[in-house]
């Protein structure tokens, strides 16, 4: 999943540098002609307002650990935000520029349990922290692997800031293996239509397409590879 961001990212920091030449935005000439000159503090302005803000959300334990990697990796030109109901696992495992602990009050940091309902509860908990980190995105990311609770349930949660601050809205997540089980399926599927319902664009990464290519390979080291994705 973290890839995928990448290049999107690497894309829209392309497409967001300042024009040249006869490209450069009407109002910002007509500033440039009317007064022949322009203060260090002007030309700030105008460079802002071609700066493009993106927010990367990762949900839940899955959604943690692309965040992680992709701050392990340097990337620039994203805020990297972590929501999670498991407090240990936030602590330790993952690195963000932000980290919310969501649903305090209604898990105690132990997590959803893998009920989505507790990980929507949660993220509504924390919806002003959340909705803060977010405020001045123009472009949110969303990356969870459905079927567990948190994951599961907080991503919709997260698009539904992100639409109500502005945002473009796209969601990038995973649906499990056949072999974690029909009650993971079936949650990640409900999830997955509540997510449709509030973002502009839902990628979705099925894990069993893995296994078309590497049959025999354990599941263990087809949860890690997938992780990666």
């Amino acid at each position: 999943m973290d890839s995928i961001i990448e290049d999107a990212i690497g894309e829209t920091d392309e497409d967001g540098e300042a024009p040249t030449g006869e490209s450069a935005p009407s109002d910002a000439s007509a500033d440039v002609k009317g007064s022949g000159t322009m203060t260090d503090e002007e030309l700030a302005g105008v460079v802002k307002d071609l700066e493009t803000n993106i927010s990367v959300v990762g949900c839940g334990g899955a959604g943690g650990n692309t965040v992680t990697r992709m701050s392990a990796a340097g990337i620039h030109g994203a805020k990297l935000v972590a929501a999670n109901t498991d407090a240990q696992h936030l602590a330790t495992e993952v690195e963000a520029d932000t980290k919310i602990l969501i649903g305090r009050q209604r898990t105690g940091g132990r997590g959803a349990g893998s009920v989505p309902k507790i990980g929507e509860e949660a993220a509504q908990e924390n919806l002003d922290d959340i909705s803060g980190e977010i405020d001045d995105s123009d472009m949110v990311f969303i990356t969870a692997g459905l079927g567990g609770g948190t994951g599961t349930g907080s991503a919709p949660v997260v698009a539904q800031a992100a639409q109500d601050a502005g945002a473009l809205t796209i969601a990038i997540v995973t649906i499990p293996f056949t072999a974690e089980g029909e009650r993971r399926r079936a949650n990640a599927d409900a999830g997955l239509e509540r997510l449709r319902a509030v973002a502009d664009t839902v990628i979705v990464i099925p894990n069993d397409r893995l296994l078309d290519y590497a049959p025999n390979m354990p599941l263990q080291d087809a949860f890690k590879i997938c992780d990666r994705v």
